[in-house]
């Protein structure tokens, strides 16, 4: 049953040659097995993922009809809320912090079989799932690297078979970095497909949630459960959803596929290179138009981007002082508490997003700064304007290598935040992007990116369908 796709086993499900309950069991038992090594979840919930599993079992047996999607054990990355079971965001400020509402995305799930909270860097801040409070995940194809981040958590429960898909979070390639670390697929929908009501915000104009999948089709048969306009959240979209199962096995006859020239040079690993140049051959063989596309300001994307979330970050953790929520270091005095609940609370990667952004909004800095960053991220929406007047998809690497060992760029934040420069301009000009396994290098899997235009997902799923069915590469549960 481990083995199966998640599609495949909503199906059983749906006609009971397997129950809920069954799967359910069979994820907590993989959860206990590979935790030790791996360290995927903050918070394994067996008792939960039962508990829903035997009413999801009960409604079959009612003959209440089930969604495709339902009965299907799932692990959520920690950010987002669960009513009655703790979110942490990967740290100490909220620890004992149990929302009493269900986000969104998963109450969209019905009766979502969650096995666990995944493990993250704190807040969703990293690139490596090593700033987590509760300690790294490690990659569940090599355990000495790193699995990245800051989904790191969810990427790894799903290549380790801990559930059969997660829900991550993308703030600058936090879906699908990880994704391509671990060798799974991994989707950042168009900003508003999906709604943030109940994902506790790292940089509001950037985050999306998004599905972690062991192949295309249950990537999107999961964003069809979670995509649609929600009235809690005011940034949602009110954008028709299609049918993305029904899209999948189109093909790419036709379609105009641009290889990103700025992301192919100095920087990506021959390797990693080799693999997304196979891609692009095979997205042609398959009857796709492939020719060379250019973001000329590609370059500055990562400067904007350490300007531009900073500053979301210092306003958005501001709530977190001792008096609303979380942990509280008593002290004497009002101001002397928030000082020290803050200090105790957050980790180092936060403290420094926190004071880069502060810095970069205070009086005198703000137009140097902020101003400047977001004049950048106008000129790279109008880059990507012009890149898909001439091409439907837009192809580069999801990282620029491989993954990389535990600790090998925790002392050079810049090294770590290079980690995330083919992915961040997708973040930035809030289009839709997806990493699938285009082979290995080393040994280790390899992402190829694909980028579209607003609410193109489905063309992106379909291009990434021919990807995934010509490199050869199928799920393999690790370790």
């Amino acid at each position: 049953m481990l083995e199966l796709s998640a599609f495949e086993l909503a199906g059983k499900i749906a006609s009971g040659e397997v129950s809920a309950r069954e799967a359910a069991e069979a994820a907590s038992e993989r959860v206990e097995a590979a935790e030790p090594e791996v360290h995927a979840m903050i918070t394994p919930t067996p008792e939960l993922a039962l508990e829903r599993a035997e009413r999801v079992d009960e409604r079959r047996a009612r003959g209440e009809e089930l969604a495709p999607w339902e009965g299907v054990p799932i692990a959520v990355k920690d950010v987002l809320s669960t009513r009655g079971v703790r979110t942490t965001c990967g740290s100490r400020i909220l620890e004992n912090f149990e929302p009493v509402y269900e986000a969104t995305a998963l109450a969209r799930l019905g009766e979502p079989v969650v096995v666990g909270k995944a493990n993250m860097d704190e807040f969703a801040m990293g690139s490596s799932t090593e700033n987590s409070a509760f300690g790294p995940t490690r990659n569940p194809w090599d355990l000495s690297r790193v699995p990245g981040g800051s989904s790191g958590g969810s990427a790894a429960a799903v290549a380790a078979g801990e559930g059969w898909w997660a829900l991550g979070t993308d703030t600058g390639g936090s879906v699908r970095q990880p994704a391509a670390l671990c060798g799974i697929v991994g989707l950042k929908p168009t900003y508003g497909r999906v709604s943030r009501y109940g994902l506790v915000a790292f940089a509001s104009s950037l985050d999306q949630i998004g599905p972690m999948t062991r192949d295309v089709r249950d990537a999107a048969l999961l964003l069809s459960a979670i995509a649609g306009r929600d009235p809690r959240d005011s940034t949602s979209a009110s954008a028709e959803v299609p049918d993305y199962l029904a899209e999948l096995d189109r093909g790419v006859e036709g379609l105009r596929v641009g290889i990103i020239g700025e992301m192919m040079g100095e920087g990506i690993e021959p390797g990693v290179r080799e693999v997304v140049e196979r891609a692009a051959r095979s997205l042609e063989e398959a009857g796709a138009e492939v020719g060379e596309a250019h973001l000329p300001h590609q370059e500055y994307a990562l400067a904007a981007y350490y300007i531009i979330a900073p500053a979301e970050v210092s306003s958005n953790l501001a709530r977190f002082d001792g008096v609303r929520y979380g942990m509280r270091v008593e002290a004497e005095g009002v101001h002397e508490m928030f000082r020290r609940t803050r200090g105790r609370g957050f980790g180092d990667e936060a403290k420094r997003r926190i004071m880069l952004g502060t810095y970069a909004l205070s009086s005198g800095y703000y137009e140097a700064y902020y101003a400047q960053a977001q004049k950048v991220r106008t000129r790279i929406i109008e880059d990507f304007r012009a890149a898909f007047s001439r091409f439907d998809v837009l192809l580069s690497p999801t990282s620029p290598t491989v993954a990389f060992g535990l600790g090998e760029k925790v002392e050079d934040p810049l090294a770590m935040y290079a980690q995330d420069i083919c992915s961040i301009p997708a973040n930035l000009a809030g289009i839709p992007a997806i990493s699938v396994p285009g082979g290995l290098s080393e040994g280790l899997p390899v992402g190829v990116q694909l980028m579209g235009n607003h609410f193109a997902e489905a063309t992106l799923l379909r291009a990434a369908r021919t990807v995934e069915e010509a490199s050869g590469f199928r799920f393999e549960m690790r370790p």
